[in-house]
C-alpha cells in the first residue's frame, strides 16, 4: 500500500522576528515628540513655533501610518500561516484516520491468518510432565482415541505435537498443554465433538481438557461471552460458540446470532424479564 504526499509531516517555519522598522519607528515616535511651548508674546516666533510642530507632528503621523501598514502586513501574514496550519493539521487527521483503519485491517488479517495457521490444531491441558518420554506425537496417537471413547481403528494422525514454550515448571506447578497439529481437519473436529459429547475427561486420575488453538486476540474476543454462556447454561437454552467468535442460541425453536457479548447479554436480559412478567402483560401474539 502507498501514500500521497498528504501524510508527509510538513518543516516547521523558523518564528518571526520583531521588525527592526517597527521598533525603530515606536521609538521614535515616543522620544521624538513635540513639546508646544509657553507663548512668548512674539506672535511671529510662536506661529514659527506653531509650525515647526506641525511639522514635526506631521512626519510623526507619517511614521505611525507606516508603522500600522507593517503592523496590517504582519497581522496578514499570520492570518495566512495560521490558514495553513489548519490545513496541514486537518490534513494530518484525515492521514491518521486513514493509518489507524488501515493498521486495524491488518490486525485483522494477521490474525486471521494466523488462526486459519492453526485450524488443525488442538491445544490439550492436564497431562502430567514427562509422560510423553520424549515423543510426543506417539503417546497422544495412542493415549487419545482410548480417552475420547474413538472407534476402533479411528486414524488420528499427526503431523507434530510438542509442549508449549513455555519454560519446564517445577514440582506442583501447573504442567504444560500440549499442542497437536493433525493431518485431517475433519479429524481435530472429531476430537473436539467427541469431548464435548462425553463431558469430563480424566486420564489416571488427572483431568483432560481439549480446546481449539486459537491467537491470543481471538481467544479474549470468545472470552467475552462467558458469563452470557454460565447463563444460557443455567436456563437450559441451546447454545454454540462459532468461529470465529459468534454465539448463536436457539429458543423456542428460532435461532439468533451475536458479534458481540453486549448484544448477546441485551438478549439474555429480555428472555429474563419475559419470564419475570406475569402472562398478562404480554402483548397479543408474545405467547
Amino acid at each position: 500500500r502507498t501514500f500521497n504526499n498528504d501524510c508527509a509531516a510538513s518543516s516547521p517555519r523558523p518564528p518571526r522576528t520583531p521588525s527592526p522598522f517597527l521598533s525603530s519607528v515606536v521609538a521614535n515616535a515616543m522620544s521624538e515628540r513635540p513639546e508646544i511651548p509657553e507663548p512668548s508674546g512674539d506672535i511671529t516666533a510662536d506661529i514659527k513655533t506653531i509650525l515647526t510642530s506641525l511639522q514635526q507632528i506631521s512626519v510623526a503621523i507619517s511614521d505611525i501610518k507606516l508603522c500600522n501598514k507593517d503592523t496590517l502586513d504582519r497581522l496578514t501574514s499570520m492570518e495566512t500561516h495560521l490558514t495553513e496550519s489548519d490545513e496541514r493539521l486537518s490534513a494530518a487527521e484525515a492521514c491518521i484516520v486513514m493509518l489507524t483503519s488501515t493498521v486495524a485491517d491488518l490486525r485483522d488479517k494477521i490474525d486471521d491468518q494466523e488462526n486459519r495457521a492453526h485450524r488443525n490444531n488442538i491445544r490439550i491441558l492436564g497431562f502430567p510432565e514427562g509422560v510423553e518420554q520424549g515423543n510426543p506425537s506417539k503417546f497422544l496417537e495412542e493415549a487419545l482415541p482410548a480417552l475420547l471413547k474413538l472407534p476402533a481403528g479411528t486414524d488420528i494422525s499427526t503431523e507434530r505435537a510438542h509442549r508449549s514454550l513455555a519454560p519446564r515448571p517445577g514440582p506442583g506447578q501447573r504442567p504444560r498443554p500440549f499442542i497437536i497439529k493433525l493431518l485431517r481437519f475433519p479429524v481435530k473436529e472429531l476430537l473436539l465433538r467427541s469431548a464435548r459429547d462425553l463431558g469430563t475427561l480424566e486420564w489416571e486420575g488427572h483431568k483432560i481438557l481439549l480446546f481449539p488453538d486459537l491467537s491470543r486476540a481471538l481467544q479474549d474476543r470468545r472470552r467475552q461471552f462467558l458469563s452470557v454462556k454460565r447463563i444460557l447454561r443455567d436456563k437450559m437454552i441451546k447454545y454454540g460458540l462459532f468461529y470465529p467468535a459468534t454465539l448463536r442460541v436457539t429458543y423456542k425453536g428460532m435461532t439468533s446470532s451475536f458479534a458481540t457479548a453486549e448484544e448477546a447479554e441485551k438478549f439474555v436480559k429480555t428472555l429474563a424479564d419475559m419470564a419475570a412478567a406475569p402472562p398478562d402483560s404480554f402483548p397479543s401474539g408474545l405467547l
